[in-house]
Formats: C-alpha cells, sequence, structure tokens
C-alpha cells in the first residue's frame, strides 16, 4: 500500500483519533498532507476538532466523577494537578480556551477543571470555543508549514515520507523529552 492510498484510507481517521489521545503532531501532520493534496484542510480540522472535544469532554467527566479515585492512583499527576488548579483558580476562561496549547498540562487540564466547580454547561461552551481555535490554528500552521517546505524544496512529493517522518519524529522526541522530564520531577 502507497503512501497515498495508505492516507486517504486512513488519513481523517488518523487525525480523529490522535486528536482525541492528544495531538499536535498528528494535526501537523494531517495539514502537510492537506497541502500535498491527500487530504482536504477543512475536513482535517472538522476531524481534530471532534477529537479534541470529544477527548476533552471525556476527560472533564471522568474528573468529574471519578477524579479522587483516578488521582490516586497516579501520583505522578499531583504535581500537574496543582499546577492546572493554581492557574485555573486565578485565570479560569483563558486556561479552559488555551489549555490546548501548552504541552504537557492537554490531558491533564479537563480532568482537573472537571474536579473543580466550574458547571458542566460552562466548560463546554469554552471547550467549544478553544476546540474550534485549537483546530484551527494548528491545522492551518501544518498546512503553512508544508507551503514552507515546498517553497523551500521545490517538488514536495519526492520528499514526502522525509518529511512526514521527520515531523513524526520531533513529535514523538518532544513527547519523550517532556515524560522523561517529568519523571525525573
Amino acid at each position: 500500500m502507497s503512501l497515498e492510498s495508505l492516507i486517504a484510507s486512513y488519513g481523517y481517521l488518523a487525525v480523529l483519533v490522535g486528536t482525541f489521545l492528544e495531538g499536535e503532531t498528528i494535526l501537523i501532520l494531517g495539514g502537510v498532507a492537506a497541502k500535498l493534496g491527500y487530504l482536504e484542510l477543512p475536513w482535517v480540522i472538522a476531524c481534530a476538532f471532534a477529537g479534541t472535544f470529544c477527548g476533552d469532554q471525556l476527560f472533564f467527566f471522568m474528573g468529574r466523577y471519578k477524579g479522587v479515585a483516578i488521582l490516586a492512583r497516579r501520583p505522578a499527576w499531583q504535581g500537574r494537578v496543582a499546577q492546572v488548579h493554581d492557574k485555573l483558580l486565578r485565570h479560569q476562561v483563558p486556561v479552559i480556551l488555551g489549555f490546548r496549547f501548552l504541552y504537557g498540562l492537554r490531558t491533564v487540564t479537563p480532568f482537573v477543571i472537571g474536579m473543580s466547580q466550574i458547571p458542566a454547561p460552562r466548560f463546554f461552551v469554552l471547550n467549544l470555543l478553544g476546540a474550534s481555535l485549537w483546530a484551527v490554528i494548528i491545522g492551518g500552521l501544518g498546512y503553512v508549514f508544508g507551503h514552507g517546505l515546498e517553497v523551500v524544496l521545490g517538488d514536495i512529493r519526492k520528499y514526502e515520507i522525509w518529511i512526514m517522518l521527520g515531523v513524526l519524529l520531533v513529535g514523538v522526541g518532544l513527547w519523550l523529552f517532556h515524560a522523561l522530564r517529568r519523571r525525573r520531577d
């Protein structure tokens, strides 16, 4: 199976699932794939929005109904939970709108918000807005990144596998860096 047919067959699903779980790297790859013509940018953004919105709603309700039990089994989260809780008390709306842009706090933040006294309808509306902004901005950055590569390299289709692997390796490298740093703290 070629890269083109693989992306055409599973690209939107990969963006949906990847953004449900975490997402920046997969969304940037989706934006690059849209620039390459394998996917349509509006659908990449729509899938990213749906994935991140649903994932954050799930984590919010997990925090709301099972937060204490889950936290007891994850002592490594304690530092990040305290950090998010402190920011949430001082800057509620900006935190809810912008937590997706804070690498390493993205999964734990809706969980902590769920454990707080913030009403579910308020989180729903702010999550809707934040997910929309994130999907458009990060998806657009992936597309622009692909365009920039095209300007520098010319016919980027000759390098598409290397470009996709490079973006993936950078994303995995950042994730490993942050995971190892959290483990040391």
